[in-house]
């Protein structure tokens, strides 16, 4: 198996373990990596250089490509694609979402009931 297909099964059994979830514990990733007959042990000792918690998948990515990274195998390996963080539109989106009103008022709100 060709370097670059081993990161297209790597990129598979992380799609497959954050299927609607936004978050995932590393030994949730190591396992469902492991279910991939065709994923060289080798690859699963990058995973294993990772700090254990819980991880989106954008942190995940990035911790892989440091550990492909800091063993000098960028150029035959290739890294992970990092997902893009919220664009423009989407960051007005949540702008745009109504704020809650905090449960109690702030001094300059109606009547002080308690002076």
């Amino acid at each position: 198996m060709s370097d670059h297909a081993v990161l297209d099964e790597l990129r598979q059994a992380i799609d497959e373990v954050f299927h609607g979830r936004e978050r995932v514990a590393m030994r949730e990733v190591y396992a469902q990596a492991s279910r991939h007959v065709s994923l060289p042990a080798d690859l699963l000792t990058h995973l294993n250089e990772l700090p254990e918690g819980a991880y989106d998948r954008r942190e995940l990515t990035e911790a892989i490509n440091e550990v492909i990274t800091r063993r000098g195998e960028q150029d035959t390996l290739g890294l992970l694609e990092v997902p893009r963080q919220a664009g423009p539109a989407e960051e007005t989106a949540r702008e745009d979402t109504p704020k809650r009103r905090p449960a109690w008022p702030d001094e300059d709100e109606g009547p002080d009931l308690m002076r």
